[in-house]
C-alpha cells in the first residue's frame, strides 16, 4: 500500500491508496512515503483546501477497504455534499434510508476523513459529533475553512 504523508492545520495526515484508490486518510505521519500521482493529487488537493480554496474532492478515486452496504451509501451520500455546506444526519436518512442514529453511526466510522466530508454532517439542533482530530472543535473549524470565515 503506497502512503504519503502533508502536514495540516489540523495536524499530520497519512493518505493511502491501493489499487488505484484511496482507502483511508489517518491522523499522523507515515513511516513509508511512496509520492504516486493519486497520492500527489490528494495532497495538492488538501493543500489547497486547507489555503482557503474551494475544492471538489469527489473528483478523487476513493474505496474504503471496509464497511456494510449501507455505510457505503452514507459515505457516497456524504460525496455529494457540495463544498461550504452542510446536512442533518436526518436529511441523509430521508436519502439513502435507515435513521438520523444509523447515518450518525455510519459517519462515524468513515475512514477516509475530508475526502469523504463527515463534517459537513450536523445535527438539528447543534454541531453533531465528529470523530477526527480534536473532535467538535475541528469540525467548526472545517466549516468555516469552508465558508470562508
Amino acid at each position: 500500500m503506497a502512503q504519503l504523508s502533508l502536514h495540516t492545520p489540523l495536524g499530520d495526515l497519512t493518505l493511502s491508496e491501493e489499487d488505484g484508490a484511496l482507502v483511508s486518510v489517518d491522523e499522523g505521519w507515515g513511516r513509508d512515503q511512496t509520492p504516486t500521482p493519486l497520492l500527489l493529487r490528494a495532497r495538492d488537493l488538501l493543500n489547497a483546501y486547507f489555503d482557503g480554496e474551494k475544492v471538489d474532492f469527489s473528483t478523487l478515486p476513493v474505496s474504503p477497504p471496509f464497511g456494510t452496504a449501507y455505510q457505503r451509501k452514507v459515505w457516497e451520500a456524504l460525496r455529494r455534499i457540495p463544498h461550504g455546506q452542510t446536512r442533518r444526519y436526518g436529511e441523509i436518512a430521508q436519502e439513502v434510508g435507515g435513521t438520523a442514529r444509523s447515518v450518525g453511526q455510519a459517519v462515524a466510522a468513515n475512514p477516509v476523513l475530508l475526502l469523504i466530508p463527515c463534517h459537513r454532517v450536523v445535527a438539528a439542533q447543534g454541531m453533531g459529533g465528529y470523530s477526527g482530530f480534536n473532535g467538535v472543535e475541528d469540525k467548526q473549524r472545517l466549516l468555516e475553512l469552508e465558508k470562508g470565515l
